[in-house]
């Protein structure tokens, strides 16, 4: 039996209550010549049942333990022989045309390695989630348009930085050059480390704005948790260290800086993620996961700088392009920070 044209990876842990209608969504895709693939991350809910008893034409890959976001969508990108993978969240409903439009993108352009998805907050309205991701120039990324009411304004752009895993296809031939996401990242961060690889690499990525897909935004790590700020703060650390040229890391103290004097500001005013978080667990949890954060990033760097060196002595895209790329997709500190 001939391979699928693309395979869907579902990383998931304890999702049953989403993955129905996940799935059903999945399952009135116009574009039919695909696959879908669940990599369960150890659910100790009741997925598994779900999977077997409604769920036939589905492939299950039960893993025992949760190997986190990133080691399960490499278990699934392994498991299959597609032309293109897509990454999909679990808490998400993907338009009917959701596959076609990211097909018909990336065919457009071999050079295309990735093509990001138009997400809509919730399950009704038009407040956008992501339309491609931005860089704040110490490695955080966030999506572009978070936030924003979707009035067409971002239809127009073709090319972005790199798009968000959570709706996302990438070419096989793309992540065979680069490989897939750095286990070591577990969750969090991932794609823009994948994303900014591949962009040294000489991919391009594209908005398809005509692939929408709804998400209900951290239903497994949660939209506040200690887990989520430890790993985004860690990660992002590497993701710089990783990609992001010699000039950026030498200013990256002094934007780091006065990202935490926006996120200050931020706990004081009630306003931003960061206040969101302070009212469930506190600002010294807050400073906890931080100094956590930090040891576990220093620890990781001579690990970090090897991998550097790998990325960096193979790469095909100059350094001028990649820092014009870069600049031309930077957010502030306060649009990073100020807005949930």
């Amino acid at each position: 039996m001939p391979s699928p044209v693309i395979s869907v990876i579902i990383a998931n842990l304890n999702g049953e209550r989403y993955l129905r209608d996940c799935l059903e969504s999945l399952a009135s895709q116009s574009f039919k010549d695909f696959e879908v693939i669940v990599v369960d991350n150890g659910s100790t809910d009741g997925s598994l049942d779900l999977l077997k008893k409604d769920f036939h034409w589905v492939r299950v890959i039960s893993l025992a333990d949760n190997t986190g976001f990133a080691k399960g969508n490499n278990i699934g990108f392994a498991a299959s022989t597609a032309k293109y993978m897509a990454t999909l969240n679990n808490d998400t409903l993907a338009d009917s045309g959701w596959l076609k439009a990211l097909y018909e993108a990336a065919e457009s352009d071999h050079s295309v390695g990735m093509v990001a998805s138009k997400i809509l907050l919730g399950r009704e309205g038009k407040e956008l989630d992501s339309a491609g991701m931005l860089l704040y120039p110490d490695g955080m990324s966030r999506q572009r348009g978070r936030g924003e009411e979707d009035s067409g304004q971002f239809d127009g752009i073709k090319e972005v930085l790199f798009p968000s895993a959570c709706a996302a296809l990438y070419r096989s031939d793309m992540l065979k050059d680069i490989g897939g996401f750095d286990e070591d990242f577990f969750s969090y961060c991932e794609d823009a480390d994948l994303g900014l690889r591949a962009r040294l690499a000489g991919w391009k990525a594209v908005l398809a704005p005509q692939a929408k897909v709804r998400h209900l935004y951290s239903q497994t790590g949660g939209p506040y948790s200690g887990f989520k700020a430890y790993h985004i703060e860690r990660n992002r650390f590497w993701v710089l260290i990783k990609n992001l040229p010699l000039s950026f890391i030498i200013l990256s103290p002094v934007y780091t800086l006065w990202r935490y004097i926006v996120q200050v500001y931020g706990l004081l005013s009630g306003r931003g993620s960061v206040a969101r978080f302070a009212e469930g667990s506190g600002g010294l949890k807050l400073l906890r996961v931080a100094l956590r954060a930090w040891g576990s990033a220093f620890a990781g760097i001579p690990t970090m700088l090897n991998k550097r060196n790998k990325i960096w002595s193979s790469k095909h895209l100059p350094v001028k392009d990649y820092k014009d790329l870069l600049n031309m997709n930077t957010i502030t500190a306060a649009e990073l920070i100020l807005r949930d």
